[in-house]
């Protein structure tokens, strides 16, 4: 089969679509036969060599979290999904033909394989991190770098929990907040005395990681109130790293019923083929996205 691989950290160009022995679901997982993977910052970090934690790599390794396919093995001990069956959720080394997943859950009607993709640990990081930042219905929410697929998350769970969001985001990106349900304004200069008149802030999101630690302290009066997923120096302000997953089967559940709902739709904002994997991480890691990135198969 093919799939994505690389054999050394660094950049882009250390990954490599290599002919590979195929994977087989042991125990307790499943496998499909990949139709999409998701592109998640978190893959091009792991590819960098960054020190995760939650994820210890081994090389040569593959690439990916997230998939949507259809299952052609099924695990010992594995019950409620059969062969044959159109699921997505998150394993590893899905950017490849075929691959092992370890939560799933079937595709909501309606959802092709390419959204499918996008949803896995973008629906577990925007669950969990409103949970550790104690934001609760009534509240207002400010969210940094709200127009990925995280934010995009973060802005339509919140708004079925009746919390109001602000969010940040580029010129070109503030009506797709707005249509998300979001306060929306632009980052860059004075982006924090706009917050300001938009009113009193309960807690803060960093979802970009571009050095706005310091003024989400500022704006919600203590580092206990911000959580990031992007900026590996936050400890040093007193706010909280948040990188180890939580429960991502729940995760995947509580996405099918919002998206069943109508309350949750993350676009697809750009597609690659597995030979453009590097093409889709310049792209990621460059940022100003509006949804999702994936990879179809």
């Amino acid at each position: 089969m093919k799939k994505v691989s690389f054999a050394e950290f660094g950049g882009p160009d250390v990954l490599q679509l290599v002919d590979a022995e195929e994977p087989h679901a042991g125990a307790g997982l499943i496998r499909i036969a990949v139709r999409a993977a998701g592109v998640n910052p978190v893959d091009w970090r792991i590819r960098e060599g960054q020190v995760l934690g939650a994820h210890p790599i081994e090389l040569p390794s593959g690439v990916g979290l997230d998939a949507a396919g259809v299952v052609d093995e099924v695990g010992e001990g594995v019950v409620g999904v059969e062969v044959g069956d159109r699921v997505f959720g998150e394993g590893s080394s899905t950017y490849a033909e075929f691959a092992v997943l370890a939560a799933w859950a079937r595709m909501p009607e309606g959802l092709t394989f390419e959204e499918a993709a996008g949803y896995p640990s973008v629906v577990e990081t925007a669950l969990r991190v409103i949970h550790e930042v104690g934001v609760r219905p009534g509240q207002t929410l400010l969210v940094s770098g709200a127009s990925g697929g995280v934010g995009s998350a973060v802005l339509q769970i919140a708004r079925d929990r009746g919390i109001t969001v602000i969010g940040t985001a580029g010129a070109a990106n503030q009506e797709y907040l707005r249509g998300l349900g979001a306060v929306a304004t632009t980052y860059g200069e004075g982006w924090g005395e706009r917050v300001r008149r938009l009113g009193d802030v309960d807690a803060a999101l960093d979802l970009a990681g571009s050095g706005v630690i310091r003024e989400l302290v500022e704006l919600t009066g203590s580092p206990e109130k911000v959580v990031s997923i992007a900026d590996l120096g936050a400890p040093e302000f007193g706010v909280r790293f948040s990188g180890v997953a939580g429960s991502v089967s729940a995760a995947l559940a509580e996405a099918v019923d919002l998206i069943s709902r109508g309350r949750l739709h993350i676009p697809v904002a750009k597609s690659y083929s597995l030979a453009e994997a590097a093409a889709a991480h310049v792209d990621s890691h460059a940022g100003h996205t509006r949804g999702r990135r994936v990879l179809v198969i």
